[in-house]
Order: C-alpha cells, then sequence, then structure tokens
C-alpha cells in the first residue's frame, strides 16, 4: 500500500463527500480510491465513512484522522512547491471561479500581467456568479463575496465591495432625486439578486439606521445588465462601485443617497485549506493583494468625493 496516495484519497473524499468526485479531481477511476480507503481502514483496523447509496460522511475515527491527514496532505504539498519553487518559478495548472463583477473590465488586465510575469501557469477561469464549493467542483480558488461553505474551505479579503444607489441624469430630471431612503418606494428599482444581505437594506447615516425591504421592478444576477438598464433613464439601480465607477465619474450615471452608507461586502479568495500552502494558489492571491493595495483602484476617487465611505 503506498500510504500516501491512500492518504490522498482518503482527504479528498473527507472534503467532497463524494467518492466519483474525489476520482475525478485526483485523475484516477473510483475503485482506485475505493481500494485506497480500504486498505488504509483495514490498515488502521477501523472503519472510516459511514455509507449509503446516496451519502459518504467521516466516522467518528475518520473526523479525527482527517484533521491530521489534511495537514500532512498540505505540508507534503507545500514541500514539493517549495522544492520546485527552488529550482523554478510556480507551473502548473490553476482552475479559478470568478465572479462576473470582477471579471469583466477588470481581471483581464490583471490577468495578463499576472501571465507575462508567470508563463509556467496555466489559468483556467470560469465566469459565473454562482457561488461554489472549490472542493467539491474542482477549483483551486474561487474569488466571490459569500462566506466559505464548509469549515474545510479557508477566506482571504481582497478588497471591500462598496455599493451605490444611481440613476440618470435623464431619470432624476424627469422623477427627481430622492432625498431619504423612504422615498426609494416611490422609485421604479432595479436590484442585484446575488448580494449576501438579500432583500434586507440597511442605510446609516450619523445615528439614523434605516431598514427597508424594496421589491425591485426589475432583478438580475448580472450587474452590468443592471447599469446598462439605469443609463437608459427608465430606473434607480443599486451597483457595485467596481461596476459603476466609471460612470459615474463621467456623469452617465448619478450617485443617489450618497450621504446614507450601505453595508459592504468582502471580496475574498475561498479556497481548500489542503491548497494553503500551494505555491500557484498563494502567488496568484499575493499579485491580486498587491494590485489593490489599501483601497482598489475604482473606489479611491469615490471615497475623496465622499460618495462611498
Amino acid at each position: 500500500m503506498d500510504r500516501l496516495l491512500s492518504v490522498e484519497a482518503f482527504v479528498r473524499v473527507a472534503e467532497t463527500g463524494n467518492f466519483a468526485k474525489a476520482a475525478q479531481q485526483l485523475g484516477v477511476t473510483r475503485s482506485v480510491i475505493t481500494h485506497r480507503i480500504q486498505q488504509l481502514e483495514q490498515f488502521i483496523n477501523a472503519p472510516l465513512f459511514h455509507r449509503s447509496t446516496r451519502h459518504v460522511r467521516l466516522s467518528e475515527v475518520g473526523e479525527t484522522y482527517y484533521k491530521e491527514c489534511a495537514d500532512m496532505v498540505a505540508g507534503f504539498n507545500s514541500l514539493t512547491e517549495h522544492m520546485r519553487e527552488l529550482r523554478a518559478k510556480p507551473t502548473g495548472k490553476l482552475r479559478v471561479q470568478m465572479l462576473p463583477g470582477f471579471a469583466i473590465s477588470h481581471f483581464g488586465r490583471m490577468l495578463a500581467e499576472f501571465t507575462r510575469r508567470y508563463p509556467d501557469i496555466e489559468v483556467d477561469v470560469i465566469v459565473n456568479d454562482r457561488v461554489v464549493d472549490p472542493i467539491e467542483e474542482g477549483f483551486d480558488v474561487a474569488f466571490q463575496m459569500f462566506p466559505p461553505m464548509a469549515e474545510t474551505l479557508i477566506e482571504r479579503k481582497l478588497f471591500s465591495v462598496r455599493r451605490l444607489f444611481c440613476m440618470s441624469p435623464d431619470y432624476a430630471s424627469e422623477f427627481g432625486m430622492p432625498t431619504h431612503p423612504q422615498e426609494l418606494l416611490n422609485h421604479k428599482i432595479a436590484l442585484y439578486e446575488g448580494y449576501p444581505s438579500r432583500n434586507r437594506w440597511v442605510f446609516n447615516r450619523g445615528d439614523e439606521q434605516v431598514e427597508l425591504s424594496l421589491p425591485g421592478q426589475v432583478r438580475s444576477n448580472s450587474v452590468h445588465l443592471l447599469r446598462d438598464y439605469a443609463q437608459t433613464g427608465v430606473g434607480i439601480v443599486c451597483l457595485p462601485t467596481l461596476v459603476a465607477s466609471d460612470d459615474l465619474l463621467s456623469g452617465r450615471l448619478i450617485p443617489v443617497l450618497q450621504d446614507y452608507a450601505l453595508s459592504s461586502f468582502n471580496f475574498s479568495a475561498v479556497y481548500p485549506a489542503t491548497q494553503r500552502r500551494a505555491l500557484k494558489v498563494r502567488t496568484l492571491i499575493d499579485f491580486l493583494v498587491d494590485n489593490f493595495g489599501d483601497e482598489p483602484c475604482w473606489d479611491v476617487p469615490l471615497l475623496e468625493r465622499g460618495w462611498v465611505r
């Protein structure tokens, strides 16, 4: 029995909760994974999983064993990456999931510089706004606004996602400018459906706090579609500043209720604990953190104007 391969198979099944997914991610057949787990169970003389036709979950022994094995696999991968780092630049395939709001107009420029700097890393970028479990779906790292879905995932904040209600100058001329959050209920509103706060909207100004449930005549999972919708002058839209900043600065859109602060969200890198020392993952995340600095470039002019906080 190759104990390292068996332990790696055990860790991957424990993380995915599925023998077939673990096999797919490790590039072997399901029977190979099953055999390695069986060998490991025979070696330690204890069952590692409770199995049924639909579910696989860790046994009591398996839960204790997993913690140690996950650290061991991570340590071995780190050591291997470190040895490679001594001889060459980071290499290998890096599978990434990215929210469209950041991927479009922002990530392409950074990706171009990253691939120029690290030509031996092959980057596979999947762009969608689904909340994914990178372990289950085989991503090395996912960039998202929602907290990690499992304890075996690590989160590292990259920047704050600030939001503003916006309208076109034509809409302001025809329907006026709201001066209080309650007045939004008298306007046509378009909203992004993917915010972690869902339908709960909290506005803060000094000691004043206003909580609303906004119905939204239009809802979409595309902030870019909502930006284009707002530019036509038919309604008020809440947009993340990473999408709206250029239009606000050019005057194509104007800020609404900028005296009231909306809650912000963390845009974070989420990745499996077993990848925490992986050189290619660490290289990409560190590269992005360095690019953002203290504040992302799209927020700096808005902060200077007092439109966001």
